[in-house]
């Protein structure tokens, strides 16, 4: 039990990224179950998100939702979905500006619940992912080009690829049929946690081949995607891998061992 409630707690850190996100919305649940007259509101926007967030803490939580879903290990976290985060943030920031008797005080209370929020995020336009848009995807051509190689066809089961870092954050933007080991969490987060791909692939200056191919069948990624500029010490065709195809300066190397394992 105490290893499915890690990985709980792993999804419940990925899925806020920035460690005062749900500081502050535990923070307003409170604050509106204290302070919240109306008994709807108490109870939706207060007494629910605290009910919701710990119960998908809870290792059984998960057990049902995995038995109840194809591949409900990597959906798990939908469940915070439901969490009307910003509205219980923003009520509980307006509720709290006011409470304050004097304009003048509620002015200050005001600044500062904005420079909270404005703690809790980043501005989007200064991300290295912002870029002039190249197709109606608005995602980086190439990798759709890549994604186009792997992507299975209609009706057969999902794949999954370690892809590097820098295109992570747009593959399931283009392709949902096409799983990952781990995600742009890994690159955007500010959590600190371990994922056995990621330390292999992206950590080391040159790529241990051998350690490479063993996590990425442990995690049973079908392909593997590498810049052609990526260091690796040993190629990964000796290692039984195939070279299917060079795209856009990254190679596709496919793992039959894998794929016959369905």
């Amino acid at each position: 039990m105490y290893g499915i409630f890690m990985e709980c707690w792993v999804a419940f850190k990925l899925y806020f990224g920035n460690p005062f996100l749900p500081i502050l919305l535990i923070a307003s649940a409170v604050y509106l179950t204290v302070t919240e007259k109306d008994l709807k509101r108490k109870i939706l926007l207060g007494i629910l998100p605290i009910v919701m967030m710990a119960g998908f803490l809870l290792p059984v939580t998960k057990i049902v939702y995995v038995a109840a879903f194809d591949e409900g290990s990597d959906t798990y976290y939908r469940l915070l979905w439901l969490v009307p985060m910003y509205v219980v943030i923003g009520y509980a920031g307006c509720r709290f500006a006011v409470s304050f008797g004097k304009r003048k005080w509620q002015r200050v209370a005001g600044v500062a619940v904005l420079a909270a929020l404005v703690l809790s995020g980043s501005l989007v336009y200064l991300n290295q992912y912002v870029t002039v848009a190249e197709n109606a995807y608005h995602i980086p051509q190439h990798v759709i080009n890549i994604c186009d190689v792997i992507a299975p066809a209609e009706g057969e089961p999902r794949v999954r690829a370690a892809f590097p870092s820098e295109l992570v954050h747009f593959v399931r933007q283009y392709d949902t049929d096409i799983l990952m080991p781990y995600g742009r969490e890994m690159v955007a987060t500010q959590w600190d946690y371990y994922n056995v791909v990621y330390e292999v692939m992206e950590k080391p200056e040159v790529i241990d081949a051998e350690a490479l191919l063993e996590a990425t069948r442990q995690t049973k990624c079908s392909y593997i995607v590498l810049s052609v500029d990526r260091r690796i010490d040993k190629s990964l065709t000796t290692l039984g891998l195939k070279l299917i195809d060079t795209v856009d300066g990254y190679y596709i190397y496919a793992d039959p061992e894998v794929i016959e394992q369905g």
